[in-house]
């Protein structure tokens, strides 16, 4: 039973690491694979003295750090309330409306945007223009797509979250919180002494799967919204649209292999370092 997956990660995850090679070679398009000329370390040592590698890696960390204190803190909070709800149709209504948005593409979710912000007919300036002010052209500006970008991840992902919180909440014995009552204690002291202590061994799982792609970034979301516009790298652009864009667009196979693969040791030196701290702290919570 286990072959067919074995299969499939050996032809698609392993027997491809061979192009690790390209990282320290010149490619050139004229020879064959593995005919390139050696360079070494000097496509690492470019984009690093370039600045390219520190740029990545900053908004690559950044906004996932955003994505995963943000969802899984709004999810607890939307599934505490959610669960607290006593009308059945209302509560069963509220969560497909919060999970529907996971099942929207992104590209779908790039064309909402583009027809809400688009300068000459979007929503947005539609409606400045009807109050008498300037339209703004807002895919000029890098600052804003910083919060607009964590805004739209948040809007699709945090249903799926509360629904995994939420079925974490229901696993909750009601003795507990019939206890509680008996005690004295408000909802607001139920949810805080009972609710969230139960919720903490799947924050820290969910926390840990997070950093394990936590390098990886989210490039269907960064790519259909930003595309190739290069007036909004410098805030937007992630180590997943750099390796993509080295490949399609400029060619550089050389680059574009060293930056994957120091966004893959990057990654597993992350990772390794949390589940540490974390199997020292308590080692019930850590994967491995």
């Amino acid at each position: 039973m286990i072959l067919p997956a074995l299969v499939f990660f050996l032809i698609n995850s392993y027997f491809p690491m061979v192009g690790i090679y390209y990282a320290f070679t010149k490619f050139d398009f004229n020879k064959s694979l593995f005919e390139s000329d050696f360079v070494g370390l000097k496509n690492f040592e470019f984009l690093w003295k370039s600045g390219i590698l520190a740029r990545l890696t900053l908004n690559t960390l950044s906004y996932n750090v955003a994505f995963i204190v943000l969802v899984n803190t709004f999810a607890v909070a939307i599934a505490i309330m959610i669960s607290e709800l006593r009308i059945k149709w209302f509560k069963k209504l509220t969560q497909s409306i919060m999970f529907l948005p996971y099942f929207i593409s992104f590209v779908i979710l790039s064309v909402i945007v583009y027809n809400i912000f688009n300068y000459e007919t979007g929503v947005w300036n539609t409606l400045l223009k009807s109050f008498g002010m300037e339209p703004v052209d807002v895919y000029s500006k890098p600052v804003v797509w910083i919060f607009l970008i964590i805004i739209f991840y948040l809007w699709k992902n945090i249903g799926y979250s509360m629904v995994i919180y939420l079925a974490a909440i229901t696993g909750i014995s009601d003795e507990y919180y019939e206890a509680a009552k008996i005690d004295g204690a408000n909802i607001f002291q139920r949810i805080w002494y009972i609710t969230v202590p139960m919720l903490k061994s799947t924050f820290v799982l969910l926390l840990l799967f997070a950093l394990g792609s936590i390098m990886k970034g989210q490039f269907d979301l960064f790519y259909q919204l930003i595309g190739n516009n290069g007036l909004l790298y410098n805030t937007t652009d992630i180590l997943d649209t750099y390796v993509f864009r080295s490949l399609k667009v400029t060619f550089e196979i050389g680059m574009a292999t060293a930056a994957g693969l120091y966004q893959s040791l990057f990654g597993f030196i992350l990772i390794m370092t949390v589940n540490y701290i974390i199997r020292k702290l308590n080692d019930e919570y850590a994967l491995f």
